[in-house]
C-alpha cells in the first residue's frame, strides 16, 4: 500500500528568517495522522535567508541528518566540528547523550535550503557523533547510492538505525527499482523534479510511504531528485 503525503499539505512556519515545511508534527505544528513513519520521526524542508540561521540548541537521542538542496550551511557543534555543508553532501549527527550544535547560512548574499531529517535511533544513550561526506553526482545519477546505513558500508555514513537512505538524482525517463524485504517498510521524499511511484505521479516536495510493496519502481518525467528510507 502506497501513501501520499502532498507537499502543499505539510505544516508551513514562517518566521521572516526562515520558511519550513514539515511532513511530520513538529514545534507548533501538531497533526496527530502524521507523527513520523516508523523510525521517521522528522522531514522539514527549511529555507534560511542570508546570514541568518538556528542559535546553539541542545538535542538529545536523535539521528539527524542535513542535506543541502542549494546554498551553504555553516555547522558547528559541542563536539568540536565546524563544517560548511554543500549540495552533494550529507551530514550526519548523533545527539546521543546530548550535543549542542548551530546551523547558520554561509552566504550572506544567497538564501540556503535544504532538508534536515531525523530518525529514531535503535537506542538510547550513544556517544554524541559526527559525520559528513560527499556523495557526487556521478555517483547518484541513475542510480540509488546509498548515503546512511547501519553498518556504514560502501563508504555510507554510519546511521544507529536498522535503517537504509539512498538517494538518487534521475534524467526524465529514467527508471530505477528497489526490492523491499518482507516487513520492511520505505519513505519516499521527492527533493526536486517529478516521477512516478508505483505509477502515483509525485513531485517536488511530495512525500509516500510503501507497506505491503515488494517491489518500487521509480519512473521519472522530468528531471528528479529524491531520496529512499529503507526502514524496519
Amino acid at each position: 500500500m502506497i501513501k501520499v503525503r502532498p507537499s502543499d499539505e505539510r505544516g508551513l512556519a514562517r518566521h521572516g528568517w526562515l520558511e519550513s515545511r514539515h511532513t511530520f508534527s513538529f514545534a507548533d505544528y501538531f497533526d496527530p495522522a502524521h507523527m513520523g513513519f516508523r523510525a521517521l520521526r522528522v522531514i522539514n524542508e527549511d529555507r534560511v535567508q542570508p546570514g541568518e540561521g538556528f542559535g546553539s540548541h541542545p538535542h538529545r537521542d536523535m539521528e539527524i541528518l542535513t542535506y543541502v538542496i542549494e546554498g551553504g550551511l555553516a555547522h558547528r557543534d559541542s563536539t568540536g566540528s565546524a563544517m560548511v555543508l554543500r549540495p552533494g553532501e550529507v551530514q550526519r549527527m548523533s545527539a546521543g547523550t546530548g550535543i549542542v550544535h548551530s546551523e547558520f547560512n554561509a552566504s550572506r548574499e544567497e538564501p540556503v535550503h535544504f532538508l534536515q531529517i531525523w530518525i529514531v535511533p535503535d537506542r538510547q544513550g550513544l556517544d554524541p557523533g559526527y559525520e559528513q561526506r560527499a556523495f557526487p553526482l556521478a555517483e547518484r545519477k541513475g542510480r540509488l547510492r546509498l548515503l546512511a546505513a547501519p553498518d556504514g558500508r560502501d563508504g555510507a555514513l554510519l546511521l544507529h538505525q536498522d535503517a537504509s537512505v539512498f538517494g538518487a538524482v534521475l534524467e526524465p525517463g529514467a527508471r530505477l527499482a528497489h526490492e523491499l524485504a518482507p516487513g520492511r517498510h520505505a519513505w519516499l521524499q521527492v527533493v526536486k523534479g517529478k516521477l512516478a511511484l508505483n505509477g502515483r505521479p509525485l513531485a517536488a516536495g511530495d512525500g509516500a510511504s510503501a507497506s505491503g510493496e515488494e517491489r518500487l519502481v521509480l519512473e521519472s518525467g522530468d528531471d528528479a531528485e529524491i531520496l529512499l528510507f529503507d526502514l524496519p
